[in-house]
């Protein structure tokens, strides 16, 4: 039996993909935490477990070769569970003091999603952040335009990123029967991790993402060599994760969407993925 479906939703993450340009407070707040227990850690190794729940990205830069054997060196012994607790609530108080500075929506986002909603489609959204710090988040962002209709934080469920539960927690907050009129768009490799855990669509996007880890200014004054080099580079690591499509920014959006659409002509539950 044959059905025609669409796209119900599409779910967004927030730093790096809706607001926060580059995804800089948790890298800035994630660097002076470090700081304060005496051991520096580079943007490059902040970025890296990008998009996990923060505890859990405490963890993970504890747990690289070049960072456990600095704490060692420098605290004369391994690290412990305490000092990731130790380290969150650093964290927190540094992300909580500068969090709200850091909510502008990215290029296109208020434009493109009140065109999705002019279409039927529900905005959801997940993030690595806690529901404490998208209390702070979500209401800043609304008076600046942007606002989805569903935001689910790792807290609460089970696991977060690149576990799905945040992503089923908006399907059944928005009433959306099959993963696969859903889509899932975000900055991170545990973004599309999240989306494929899914089964939903899912997109990579490039400007404006902690992978590519640039400014606007830092953009604007890079030579177009060398940023389409990088661009490059970003969008293969995005592809060779999974990601069903890769775009530039959320003006794109729409587009892919209708070629989304042309696809979901097809046996129920069943998905036929044209590759990029």
């Amino acid at each position: 039996m044959l059905q025609n479906k669409q796209i119900e939703c599409v779910i967004m993450d927030w730093a790096g993909t809706t607001i926060d340009f580059g995804c800089f407070a948790p890298v800035n707040a994630f660097g002076k935490a470090f700081e304060e227990i005496s051991v520096k850690i580079s943007t490059k190794e902040i970025r890296l477990p990008m998009g996990t729940a923060k505890i859990e990205h405490i963890r993970q830069l504890l747990q690289m070769e070049r960072i456990r054997q600095t704490f060692q060196n420098i605290h004369h012994r391994d690290w412990n569970e305490e000092d990731v607790i130790n380290l969150n609530s650093s964290f927190e108080r540094h992300l909580f003091a500068t969090l709200e500075k850091y909510t502008d929506p990215l290029p296109h986002v208020v434009e493109i999603t009140s065109l999705l909603r002019q279409q039927g489609i529900k905005i959801g959204s997940t993030t690595g952040y806690t529901r404490a710090m998208m209390n702070v988040v979500e209401p800043s962002a609304r008076l600046k335009g942007y606002f989805p209709d569903c935001c689910a934080t790792p807290d609460g469920l089970p696991k977060g990123r690149p576990a799905p539960f945040m992503i089923f927690r908006n399907l059944i907050d928005l009433n959306v029967q099959n993963s696969d009129c859903a889509v899932k768009i975000g900055d991170t490799m545990e973004d599309i991790r999240e989306g494929l855990n899914a089964k939903t669509f899912t997109i990579g996007v490039i400007f404006g993402s902690s992978e590519l880890g640039l400014s606007e200014m830092e953009i604007k004054n890079m030579s177009k060599v060398k940023l389409k080099e990088q661009v490059a580079i970003v969008r293969r690591k995005m592809l060779e994760a999974g990601a069903h499509y890769v775009i530039d920014s959320m003006a794109e959006l729409p587009k892919i969407i209708n070629q989304i659409n042309s696809q979901l002509t097809i046996e129920r539950h069943c998905k036929t993925i044209v590759p990029q």
